[in-house]
């Protein structure tokens, strides 16, 4: 996800031209997710059937089954509230207002079943059979999910209805089942690849942007069936809006679409896109899906990832804007392909996610935007909230390894994960050069693409290519280097 920063910006081709090679590691069992929805406007419900097949990939046997249940996050009388109060004004455009996921019912191999976790966020389902490593069995769950009118990843805005983080979600294995809790700073999710096929009915006035390819589209009176297919995915997001104009543009056989209804420039957001595209392929690997969406809707926050889609908030300047489409676009790397635990290691994506704008930026002159510029920027952030927090609280805590529960603000979050990112990797660039230091990123793209990665791996990615960089990370991650 992209704060918005003030910044002066501008675009040119990244220097180089290298193969655009996709990365190849796939996990070896993936589950999938089969869903059929339908969007009723007139109650702003959107309407499921999932059919949820599960892969054991792990090495245990397993009797249960946790999913995510995010929606619930923006009901009435939710602990872990999505919204902030610095952000309340932006996200609740007219006033405060509630949504819900219900689940109706759980059908397949199932005992039993109950909603709990610490804020009714996870769905429990107890199996008739246990699932043993390398076997699969089916779940089906059937939930209604009312949104909010609400600027945010799951909800209604004035122009789109904004579909992120709608489904029951398996929550990733990690030593069990990772129970995600939604927090109001960063990107509270935790989850595996696995395979999609949606299927979604809407009034045939709704243009739809998706996580996926179209695979089939056709009328039902006065509304549309379209099916998307998405693999090797950790979510699946739909935007839709009657208000939708859409530019596209076949980079590489991949087909990269602009949805937009408030932009002057829409031609060049959506070139700042392909650019992006180029530039990460070329720098880290190439992309691995098969098609893109940057979608204008409305966001409290700058921006918003999803595999294959990002969100891209219409409250930007030009100048933001085109930021937003790039570290957006980094996303693709350093959280879809790439994944990490966001809620413990969110500076992993994140921070890498900056630098990665700062890689694109130095190579593209006219936005005016110079890789010193970017880095000092976020010295001088870093540095007054290191003086600030200092003030008010006698020490300011700069560990980067911490649950968003943990930070006291988004203030916090973002100069941690975000801008303390930003001065980690230019500082170990700068000590490795160059070669070494876009090699290292190239070989932790290769190795983790589509698995999940620990602090340990990003830094055993380095010392592969024969340099001791733990000391170094450690000095960081700890809160223990002096900057």
């Amino acid at each position: 996800m992209k704060r918005v920063v003030s910044l002066l910006i501008a675009a040119v081709l990244c220097a180089g031209a290298l193969a655009l090679t996709a990365c190849g590691k796939e996990r070896a069992l993936r589950s999938r997710y089969e869903i059929d929805l339908t969007y009723e406007e007139e109650s702003g419900t959107l309407h499921g059937e999932m059919n949820f097949t599960y892969c054991n990939d792990t090495e245990t046997e397993i009797s249960q089954l946790k999913f995510n249940l995010f929606g619930n996050a923006f009901r009435e009388g939710a602990t872990l509230k999505p919204v902030s109060a610095l952000y309340s004004a932006a996200a609740y455009y007219n006033g405060e207002s509630y949504g819900q996921i219900s689940v109706e019912n759980v059908a397949g191999n199932v005992s039993e079943w109950d909603i709990a976790g610490t804020d009714e966020n996870i769905l429990t389902v107890t199996l008739a059979e246990s699932v043993f490593p390398a076997e699969a069995c089916e779940v089906q769950i059937g939930f209604a999910l009312e949104l909010a009118q609400v600027n945010h990843r799951t909800g209604i805005t004035a122009h789109t209805v904004n579909l992120g983080n709608f489904y029951p979600q398996l929550c990733a294995y990690d030593n069990g089942f990772y129970e995600c809790e939604y927090n109001a700073a960063g990107d509270p999710f935790y989850s595996q690849c696995a395979d999609y096929t949606v299927t979604l009915t809407a009034d045939s006035d709704y243009a739809a942007a998706a996580s996926g390819r179209l695979v089939r589209e056709r009328e039902r009176g006065h509304d549309t069936e379209r099916q998307y297919a998405l693999e090797n995915a950790r979510d699946f997001c739909l935007v839709l809006s009657k208000e939708f104009q859409v530019l596209t543009e076949d980079w590489n056989g991949i087909t990269v679409a602009y949805y937009y209804y408030n932009d002057e420039d829409a031609q060049s957001s959506l070139r700042t896109a392909v650019q992006s595209l180029t530039c990460f392929s070329q720098t880290f690997g190439g992309y691995p899906y098969q098609t893109y969406s940057a979608v204008q809707t409305g966001f409290c926050f700058g921006g918003m990832e999803y595999p294959g889609l990002t969100m891209i908030s219409d409250n930007l300047d030009s100048i933001n804007r085109q930021y937003t489409i790039v570290h957006e676009t980094a996303h693709q790397w350093w959280y879809a392909a790439v994944g990490n635990n966001q809620i413990e290691n969110s500076w992993m994506d994140e921070g890498l996610t900056e630098y990665s704008c700062v890689l694109y930026f130095e190579n593209y002159p006219e936005y005016g935007l110079t890789r010193q510029a970017l880095v000092k920027s976020a010295y001088e952030s870093y540095k007054q909230f290191f003086d600030l927090y200092g003030q008010l609280f006698g020490e300011t805590n700069t560990a980067m390894n911490r649950k968003l529960s943990e930070y006291g603000s988004e203030y916090e979050y973002v100069n941690i994960a975000y801008n303390k990112g930003i001065i980690l990797f230019d500082n170990l660039r700068e000590s490795l050069g160059d070669k070494k230091f876009k090699n290292a990123l190239k070989r932790y793209f290769a190795e983790y693409c589509f698995d999940v990665a620990k602090p340990e791996d990003m830094i055993a990615c380095f010392e592969k290519i024969g340099v001791d960089v733990a000391g170094f990370f450690a000095s960081y991650i700890e809160g223990k280097a002096v900057i």
